[in-house]
């Protein structure tokens, strides 16, 4: 017999969800990954300028893993938990790690970096990223599409409306990076299937990203947990798909 409901959740609610970090769902949840690569890509961009920014950092484990880092490599970050884990992960490598509230301005100059590069940003201010990018200087990213892991956004929210499902489309950003003065040399798109294992998987990945459900906790929606904990069950895990798009912009 597999771990009971109440085991599940239990452990679940009150592990770490520091950083951005998600080998805690190794086993217990799967999802498949974009066939760009985006970590591979960064490395070999890194290796190619002198000056690069990372925006939204998280826990600093995506860019500490790219290396070949330019002789200027900063990185920012804005939530606590993860400026602490930052800080630990990059100074080491030679990063410095500044912290910032993802709200314009950025904390640097004009014309600053041959390269921004960010990772799920949940904030891109297009302006801000086009006034630090030094001429012919490029903006590399990979964000979270439209209506992504909607399937378990609506299990517990119920079916979003259109406007809501559309946010994230990468033709908004691609319209927003123009504005801000911004070429697009590359724009990929891919919908990518996502499972959860058992129930716990399930809580640990709303904690992680709470802007899925944002009034989500355990006790708030124990009853429907406990009903898809029996789904699961029963019948397998419970299958997503998220979207994820690479997006390239160069500046004048």
């Amino acid at each position: 017999m597999g771990r009971s409901f109440e085991d599940l959740v239990a452990e679940a609610g009150t592990v770490s969800v520091a950083g951005w970090d998600f080998g805690w769902l190794d086993g217990r949840a799967t999802e498949q990954r974009p066939s760009w690569g985006y970590q591979r890509v960064l490395g070999e961009r890194l290796g190619k300028v002198t000056a690069a920014l990372d925006i939204q950092t998280g826990g600093g484990e995506v860019l500490a893993g790219a290396g070949n880092f330019p002789p200027l490599m900063v990185a920012t970050e804005s939530w606590p938990p993860n400026i602490d884990k930052a800080t630990q992960l990059l100074h080491p490598l030679g990063v410095a790690l500044i912290a910032d509230p993802d709200e314009p301005p950025l904390p640097f100059g004009d014309n600053a970096f041959d390269l921004v590069v960010s990772r799920h940003p949940v904030t891109v201010w297009w302006t801000e990223i086009a006034r630090v990018l030094r001429p012919s200087g490029t903006y590399l990213a990979q964000h979270v599409g439209d209506a992504s892991v909607f399937e378990l956004v609506e299990y517990f929210l119920g079916a979003q409306p259109a406007e809501i499902r559309k946010r994230r489309n990468p033709n908004g950003d691609r319209a927003a990076a123009a504005a801000a003065g911004l070429d697009i040399i590359d724009l990929r798109y891919e919908r990518l299937r996502v499972e959860f294992g058992d129930i716990g998987a399930v809580v640990y990945f709303l904690r992680k990203v709470p802007w899925m459900v944002p009034d989500f906790t355990v006790d708030r929606y124990r009853d429907r947990l406990r009903t898809l904990h029996d789904e699961i069950e029963a019948n397998g895990p419970f299958i997503a798909h998220s979207t994820r798009f690479l997006i390239e912009a160069r500046k004048p």
